[in-house]
């Protein structure tokens, strides 16, 4: 069974040593799903939304760009990165959900799951600030990593 990796010998909080692990190509997508109700989905099946705070879904890229570049500052124990690429995608979905992807990628001793997972929810979170006003009936679900390869092992949910 695989163990903590963020624990010293002695059960405390320990920055894991990447020091000796070998540098390779990395890349991780995640996806957060948003949930807006119909009546902010009339509005967004008419085109972009654009409110005092500019258009929606292009703030949002932007805010999660942002976010995935500083998840060492936010995420306690996390590598600070400098990525080598980030982008975030937004669209409606055939169920009326807003689906939020934030692909990041690096060449490095360490991988890139959390700066693309915290880029899909800023992005998320920045959809659900922007649209508050509307409405409160807003659901951010399934933020979850959708694959990664490079590093010990790839993944793949799909």
């Amino acid at each position: 069974m695989a163990e903590f990796t963020h624990l010293d010998e002695a059960g405390n909080p320990a920055m894991v040593d990447v020091g000796n692990k070998t540098v390779t190509r990395r890349i991780a997508r995640a996806r957060a799903i948003v949930v807006l109700g119909n009546d902010i989905m009339d509005r967004l099946e008419e085109g972009e939304m654009h409110t005092k705070k500019g258009p929606v879904f292009q703030t949002a890229i932007l805010a999660g760009i942002m976010g995935a570049k500083r998840t060492g500052e936010l995420i306690p124990l996390c590598h600070p990165l400098a990525l080598d690429n980030c982008q975030v995608a937004i669209q409606v979905g055939p169920n009326r959900e807003v689906i939020v992807e934030c692909t990041a990628a690096i060449t490095a001793k360490t991988g890139v799951e959390m700066e693309a997972l915290t880029g899909a929810t800023i992005a998320a979170l920045t959809i659900y600030d922007m649209c508050k006003g509307l409405s409160h009936d807003i659901i951010i679900r399934e933020v979850q990593l959708v694959e990664k390869t490079g590093g010990k092992r790839d993944f793949n949910r799909e």
